[in-house]
């Protein structure tokens, strides 16, 4: 199969997936290159494979791909400089976590900082992170692309914190909160096995109402500074926690 023409009504459909409006619908999302795709390609949530015409498909083996006109492939493309691979993907449900070690996002409206945020998670060992409602959309491409393709190889949900923190509390998980006042240094709060590590929007933290059912609140030692970013920050309390052995 071979489509050349932008305005087929397909790749018409393809290019809404660049809004969250349709990605939402549809339950699919746009990915670039061959890193990203094949990640996705392990994962098994690769639909569609494009290749624009001219090259190789790397993963013929794997998938078969539809061959696209460059000019199709710079209308999906959320490159300046275009893709010459991109796939389109479903979204990912949500595996079952084992629970032990989870990442809570309280607002955190950078894509940038969500994805780094899950690729940390992902290489320090962590089973699932959750996202408040109002978190930035992790199929959003600077997200996915800060992933490295992390994002398929962990649990990802988007809840409502509070009920969902109160009922990890419940089975034995301690509630840990990044915060700069009422708080204890990070160094000197106890590893544990199962623990949530609370991580709030850039600007203004954990709202009080979820910081209010943390177990702890953790500040991280600085000689300099008040705060650091969130996702530096995320990466300093996910290296304390992280899984060993």
């Amino acid at each position: 199969m071979e489509i050349n023409s932008p305005m087929n009504e397909k790749v018409k459909n393809w290019a809404k997936l660049q809004r969250k409006k349709y990605r939402d619908q549809t339950g699919q999302f746009l990915i670039e290159g061959e890193h990203l795709i094949g990640e996705a390609l392990k994962a098994g949530v690769v639909e569609l494979l494009l290749v624009e015409a001219g090259r190789t498909n790397p993963f013929h083996q794997e998938k078969e791909a539809i061959v696209c006109s460059e000019s199709v492939m710079r209308k999906l493309s959320a490159n300046v400089s275009g893709a010459w691979l991109i796939a389109v993907c479903a979204q990912k449900v949500s595996r079952k976590s084992r629970n032990s070690r989870i990442v809570a996002l309280d607002g955190v409206q950078d894509p940038g900082n969500v994805g780094t945020i899950i690729r940390t998670a992902v290489a320090f060992g962590f089973d699932q992170v959750l996202l408040s409602p109002d978190c930035a959309d992790v199929y959003n491409e600077k997200c996915v692309r800060s992933t490295q393709g992390a994002l398929f190889h962990i649990a990802i949900s988007r809840t409502e914190l509070i009920p969902t923190l109160r009922s990890l509390k419940e089975k034995g998980v301690m509630v840990i909160a990044t915060a700069l006042h009422e708080a204890q240094p990070l160094s000197e709060l106890p590893i544990v096995e199962n623990v949530a590590l609370v991580l709030g929007n850039e600007g203004q933290g954990i709202r009080p109402a979820t910081l209010e059912i943390c177990d702890q609140r953790a500040f991280i030692e600085m000689s300099s500074f008040e705060s650091l970013n969130v996702a530096v920050a995320a990466g300093i309390c996910l290296y304390r926690y992280r899984r060993r052995g």
